[in-house]
Order: structure tokens, then C-alpha cells, then sequence
């Protein structure tokens, strides 16, 4: 168990890593921070540049065993924080608003155990994970030449959830977090003079009969087996100015299913409908696909360890809310035969929520958040 001074150390740390926020694609200073960090414990390897900035560390056992990964992201958000704390982000506009500043901590309070006991058998793989607010990077590891030696056969992870009461878990098998993406569709006309907008090609007309039409795809509703849910983040008309009848516009949308079978056809609607629009009106079209998530699917098997563990440590779990709307790209590592599971474990009923400006991880999750991991690690490994 970590001692009281551990839980200081762990805490001084989480801190500094919230005072130097970076974004996804970003994160070479804090796989650094990671990396200086895990000297001190004495893995048997250290894999940098992990697809991207990823790094992992890896613990062997005592004999041949299955190989167990605990995954943390290292990428903030492009969100100016509001806080009085002192560990408040040092960075303009970028902050660590999503708690994976305390979710490597999570991890790193892991490997300080795992460096005073190593398991009986198997190998422990500490995986820090890049880019994980825009999707891609997840993806990025797995297509890395190197993880398939790394390759595990049980993965896990701990999302910290505003809403739920402190320490309490939301855990369930089959799908908890939707798929989502988000797809940009830009149109080209012809720009002209205000005074002469008839010399011109216009998007305009275009713009306005695809905000309702693509909205109109996917209305949400219960989270279920046909759940679609298209959400207008942006659109953009020719330029701020009243002299110019505009020649350019954009659409950008969320699309949103609760399965990645399901997605492409909601894609596939959504780019079907734009290119009749533009051909209707003469227009040119091309399409950027963005923040590409999978839908995670907890495998029951891996569920049934987590909920071992936290019935071994007394800490209180139920299904909760899930499965939920928003994405996590968690669900990568269980595409190719890992077992995996994420649970959400609760920071409190009336903390910040996810992605607010002033939502801060709490310190008080680092010692629960820390014993799940290692009570499922001795659980699998002995």
C-alpha cells in the first residue's frame, strides 16, 4: 500500500504536471517528465516515442504469465483554465481540464508498488498514452511496429467522472463510450462584389438547407443499438465584410453512433446529402475527416477483474449512467483481441465537469485509484 508520504510525493506530482499543460500531439515535454520519473523505479524497459509522444514501461514478473497493460493519456486540452490554485496551469489557453494529469499519476503510483514487489508471474506494461482528445492516438500505438511486442492480453483504465459521488465506480460490460467524428465539409463557389452578387457563385443556400438537413440525421435520443446523434459545431460564411458576396463556407459536424459498424453509414449519409446540395447548386466540394473515435466496448471477462478488485477493497460500484454519449479512445486496445475495460471512478457529486474551465483532478482519487490498479494487477499476476 502507498504510505502517507508516497501519497504526498504522488500528489507534489500530479500537481506539477497540471502546471505545464500540453495538447494532443504536443506532449514531448511531459513523455520527459514521465520518463525522468520512472527512472527512479527501475523498469526493465522504456519505450519513447510511442506513437507520437507515448511512452511505456514495462515490469516483468517472476515466471511466464499473460502481459496486463494500465493506460493513462498525456494530452491536455486548448481550454484556458480558471483557477485560483496554485498549481494552475502556466500555459495560456491550454489546461489539464480532463484529469489526465491524475490519471498518470494513477499510473505512476502503480510502478512505485510494482518497484517493491514485483509480480509473481507476467509482465506489467505502464502505458502512457498521446493524443487522446483528438482520437488519434490510441490508434497511433497500436499501428507503432513495436507494440506487438508489447502487445497485451488484458488492458485497463480509470476515467475520473465529475457527477458520481468520490470513490464510487461505474463499471459495465459491452459498450460505454459511442463512437464519434467529426467531419468537415467545404464548399467553393465563386466570390463577387456585394453590388453584383449575380457575377458570382454563392454558397450560401448550400449553407443553410445543410445545417437542418445533416442535423436531421442522427436526433440523439436513448442511448441504444440505432443511437445517431449529428451535433453543427461551426459554420463559416465567405468573409466578415458587407462589401463581399461570399464565394467559400464550411460545415463542421459531430457524428456520433454507439457502434463503429454503424458510423460509416451515418458518414455516408452525411456526405451524400452535402455533394447533391452542391451539385445542385453548382458548387465545388471536398470533405476532412477529424478526431476519429472508436466506440470502447468493455470486455466482460476484464469487467468481472475489475469488479473483483473493488469488491476486495470495499469500494462501492454500479453501472451508473452507462453506457454515455461522449468518446474515449480507450477502445482501440480492445480491437485486436485484449481483453480491456475502463471504469469511471467518481469525483464527486458537485465537482467541475469534464472539459470546464475550472474543473481540477482530485488528489483524493490518487490512493483509491492507485489500489484498483494494484489489486487487479496481484489479481492477474499474483
Amino acid at each position: 500500500m502507498l504510505s502517507a508520504q508516497d501519497l504526498a510525493g504522488l500528489t507534489a506530482f500530479r500537481q506539477d504536471l497540471h502546471r505545464y499543460p500540453e495538447v494532443s500531439r504536443a506532449e514531448a515535454a511531459t513523455a520527459g517528465r514521465i520518463v525522468q520519473a520512472l527512472a527512479a523505479l527501475h523498469p526493465d524497459q522504456v519505450v519513447t516515442g510511442f506513437g507520437g509522444h507515448g511512452v511505456a514501461a514495462v515490469f516483468n514478473g517472476g515466471a511466464d504469465g499473460p502481459t496486463v497493460m494500465f493506460r493513462a493519456e498525456l494530452d491536455a486540452l486548448p481550454i484556458e483554465e480558471l483557477s485560483e490554485a496554485a498549481h494552475r496551469s502556466t500555459i495560456a489557453g491550454k489546461g489539464h481540464l480532463c484529469g489526465h494529469d491524475g490519471h498518470m499519476t494513477l499510473l505512476m503510483g502503480l510502478g512505485q508498488l510494482i518497484a517493491r514487489a514485483r509480480p509473481a508471474r507476467g509482465r506489467v506494461v505502464l502505458m502512457f498514452q498521446p493524443a487522446e482528445e483528438d482520437g488519434s492516438g490510441a490508434a497511433a500505438v497500436v499501428a507503432d511496429p513495436r507494440f506487438a511486442s508489447l502487445r497485451p492480453d488484458w488492458a485497463f483504465a480509470i476515467h475520473n467522472m465529475p457527477g458520481l459521488p468520490l470513490g464510487h465506480s461505474s463499471l459495465k460490460a459491452g459498450a460505454v463510450n459511442c463512437a464519434s467524428q467529426g467531419l468537415k465539409i467545404i464548399l467553393s463557389g465563386k466570390t463577387a462584389h456585394a453590388s453584383l452578387p449575380e457575377t458570382g457563385l454563392s454558397p450560401a443556400l448550400a449553407l443553410a438547407r445543410l445545417i437542418p438537413a445533416i442535423a436531421g440525421l442522427g436526433q440523439g435520443g436513448a442511448l441504444g443499438a440505432g443511437y445517431r446523434l449529428v451535433t453543427i459545431t461551426h459554420a463559416r460564411l465567405g468573409e466578415a465584410a458587407f462589401g463581399i458576396a461570399p464565394g467559400a463556407a464550411e460545415v463542421w459536424a459531430t457524428l456520433r453512433t454507439m457502434a463503429d459498424d454503424q458510423m460509416a453509414a451515418l458518414r455516408a449519409a452525411a456526405m451524400d446529402i452535402a455533394r447533391a446540395e452542391a451539385a445542385a447548386q453548382g458548387l465545388g466540394i471536398r470533405f476532412e475527416h477529424h478526431d476519429d473515435f472508436a466506440a470502447s466496448v468493455n470486455d466482460a471477462q476484464a469487467v468481472g477483474v475489475l469488479g473483483r478488485a473493488l469488491a476486495t477493497l470495499a469500494m462501492p460500484f454500479d453501472e451508473g449512467d452507462l453506457p454515455m454519449r461522449a468518446s474515449e479512445d480507450f477502445g482501440r486496445f480492445g480491437q485486436a483481441g485484449t481483453r480491456s475495460a475502463m471504469l469511471f471512478l467518481g469525483a464527486g457529486e458537485g465537482h467541475p465537469a469534464l472539459h470546464n474551465p475550472d474543473y481540477d483532478f482530485p488528489d483524493a482519487l490518487i490512493g483509491p485509484g492507485v489500489a484498483v490498479f494494484h489489486q487487479v494487477m496481484r489479481n492477474l499476476l499474483g
